[in-house]
């Protein structure tokens, strides 16, 4: 188990020591309990060493409350630079009690966010539609636990409450499963379906659309506000 805090001098954080390029990775995080509100735990996969036009990145962060309130999960997917493709969930558990598994499947077909083995988003590869996707560069999973109270909570309205330092988030069971590898993990991952295959069976379907349905409290591909010229291509 890996333990990261949080105080008012510094953060921290940590990276895998190997790239990868495609497959399953599997992380089990328990959030700081309590007022978290300005605090950020990120877990992401990025190619961090390449900024600018061929910047990559998959994103779970979770965005501190005060107590009392939930965290928001917030997920996000950059391309050759481009990001601003946010989508934002509720959680349907107290992530600070115990212990949970967020996920990333990275194929070349697609992307899928799963919580707990239940799948929260999907990221379709669009190249056909002129979209870019991520699968020519190997990422590190990197983590960390930050401040950023100047916009996390409430739009930066409600700052860090440094007399509750150190924050404290913990992960464990850190795992990665190439595409290729052994089905050994893939029984009943999704319903009787396997994570291998190229696409959701009927139970992930149904799965991610109640989460959807009940749980997203933001995606971008229904701000119209955001993007008064029209949506991302493949909002449509």
């Amino acid at each position: 188990m890996l333990t990261l805090s949080l105080d008012k001098t510094s953060g921290s954080g940590f990276q895998s020591k190997k790239e990868y390029l495609f497959g399953r990775i599997d992380m089990q995080l328990k959030l700081v309990a309590g007022n978290s509100a300005g605090t950020v735990t990120a877990y992401y996969v990025s190619n961090l060493s390449s900024q600018g036009p061929t910047h990559d990145e998959i994103d779970f962060e979770f965005l501190g409350n005060v107590s009392g309130d939930p965290y928001i999960l917030h997920t996000n997917v950059f391309t050759q630079g481009k990001g601003n493709r946010e989508q934002q969930f509720y959680l349907w558990f107290d992530p600070t009690k115990n212990f949970h598994t967020y996920s990333i499947i990275w194929k070349p077909q697609h992307i899928t966010f799963l919580v707990d083995n239940t799948p929260i988003r999907v990221f379709n590869n669009g190249e056909n539609r002129g979209i870019p996707f991520p699968k020519n560069q190997a990422m590190r999973i990197y983590s960390s636990l930050w401040n950023a109270d100047d916009w996390a909570t409430r739009g930066g309205l409600v700052k860090a409450d440094w007399s509750k330092a150190p924050f404290t988030a913990y992960y464990r069971n850190f795992q990665v499963t190439p595409v290729s590898s052994s089905r050994s993990r893939s029984s009943g991952e999704f319903g009787n379906g396997d994570w291998q295959s190229n696409a959701l069976d009927a139970s992930a379907r149904r799965r991610l659309r109640w989460v959807q349905k009940n749980f997203m409290i933001y995606n971008y591909c229904t701000d119209f506000k955001r993007f008064p010229q029209g949506l991302p291509t493949e909002c449509k």
